[in-house]
């Protein structure tokens, strides 16, 4: 028999707050974390915003002398893994520490670190280089260094699926604790993309919004929308059985009970004619859930503010949910927190879970010129009060990754 996994902590490093609490007023009030870039020089970019984390301070969170070891994305994840476990009063020890694993995907790593230290080899030879240049920059550390500050000594991995890492590593994260690998689990996604290699990457390729209006740049779904906005960040949630969250009284947030994940075998950055793999990967999910779609209450989208991504999004969610897609929910916090790539199915997650725990939808903001394309309800522009039961969090990325989770009110 399947184990029932649920929710029973959350934490959270965004552009709109440093904590969950925080983060999550900001989206309920459609406010946006979304300003003039500042870690590079804006002048040299054809796009001039960005979605960063704002006074982060790891200190209280981690030694100093263990934070200089740390790309900026494992900092996120592990100061968010520290949040969420002290929000499930969880207590790792001798007695559970092999029961507790830890899965944390990021899609690009550590590439503040690669460029630093790029320069310095360039300008100074190899003998200049970090010898923690290898370790503080590959994806997989931010769930390492999340199991050594931690003490959790189960499962240990990170999954890279682009823009997908951080909902397919919590879709893996709790198949291993439903299959009875663990019992415990810290799962999510980490990025801090905002560099100028990443920067130069994704404007070469005409991905990011050109719009200079910081607050009105990200608009997923309008017909105005010219590109995502880059941000950064953590999302992390603590899964465990259900049995062991009853046993130790635990506060639970909600109950994860589907994931889809497929492939589109179509093209590197383009998504599938219509959403052909994200209607299956939401099919998979609500399949895997037990549910019908008309339960579904609320989707987070990837939502983007991508000319395709937006419009397939809406089509795949047609397909799969057919009448009741009129009467379903839509919003895209990336409206707010930017697209925090391999970080955002992990704090959409959160936003999911939030939504449940408080019958509240976060809005999609800046939606002003409907497209004929995009034609749901995208909760403009006001945070919505209703009953939320079940939500589908959607993440796509390049490579053709679509990963879909389900999370549903907890009832025993």
């Amino acid at each position: 028999m399947e184990r029932r996994v649920v929710v029973t902590g959350i934490g959270a490093v965004t552009p709109v707050g440093n904590d969950v609490g925080t983060m999550w007023d900001n989206l309920v009030a459609g406010n946006t974390g979304i300003d003039y870039v500042t870690k590079v020089n804006k002048d040299d970019f054809p796009t001039k915003v960005a979605a960063e984390v704002k006074d982060f301070d790891p200190s209280d969170f981690i030694e100093k002398k263990e934070i200089r070891k740390m790309d900026l994305f494992t900092q996120y994840a592990v100061v968010a893994s520290k949040m969420a476990v002290a929000d499930a009063k969880l207590t790792i020890d001798d007695t559970n520490a092999d029961r507790v694993g830890v899965w944390i995907g990021s899609g690009i790593g550590g590439m503040h670190t690669y460029e630093e230290q790029h320069t310095r080899f360039m300008e100074k030879g190899y003998r200049r280089v970090s010898p923690f240049f290898v370790p503080m920059m590959i994806p997989d550390m931010a769930a390492g260094q999340v199991s050594i500050q931690l003490g959790a000594k189960g499962i240990n991995a990170c999954t890279v699926t682009a823009c997908a890492s951080g909902a397919n590593s919590i879709g893996d994260a709790f198949k291993a604790v439903q299959r009875g690998d663990v019992d415990y689990i810290i799962t999510g996604g980490t990025e801090a993309p905002i560099t100028n290699m990443a920067f130069a990457g994704f404007s070469s390729m005409k991905a990011l919004s050109v719009n200079e209006d910081p607050k009105k740049a990200s608009r997923p779904f309008d017909k105005e929308r010219d590109g995502f906005v880059m941000g950064e960040g953590a999302g992390i949630l603590v899964l465990e059985t259900l049995e062991s969250a009853l046993a130790r009284d635990a506060h639970i947030y909600a109950e994860i009970v589907g994931y889809g994940s497929t492939g589109d075998a179509y093209h590197i950055t383009a998504p599938a004619e219509d959403g052909e793999g994200a209607a299956r990967a939401m099919s998979q999910a609500i399949q895997d859930a037990k549910l019908a779609p008309e339960n579904v209450d609320y989707i987070n989208a990837h939502g983007t503010s991508t000319e395709l991504n937006d419009a397939f999004e809406t089509a795949a969610i047609k397909h799969v949910f057919g009448e009741h897609a009129e009467k379903l929910a839509v919003s895209s916090t990336k409206s707010m927190t930017g697209h925090m790539l391999g970080a955002a199915g992990g704090v959409e997650a959160v936003v999911a879970v939030k939504s449940i725990a408080t019958g509240v939808i976060p809005p999609t903001i800046n939606y002003e010129t409907p497209d004929p394309a995009c034609d749901l309800d995208y909760v403009p522009n006001e945070a919505r009060e209703q009953a939320v039961n079940v939500v589908v969090s959607n993440s796509l990325g390049f490579g053709g990754h679509n990963v879909s989770l389900v999370f549903k009110k907890y009832q025993s």
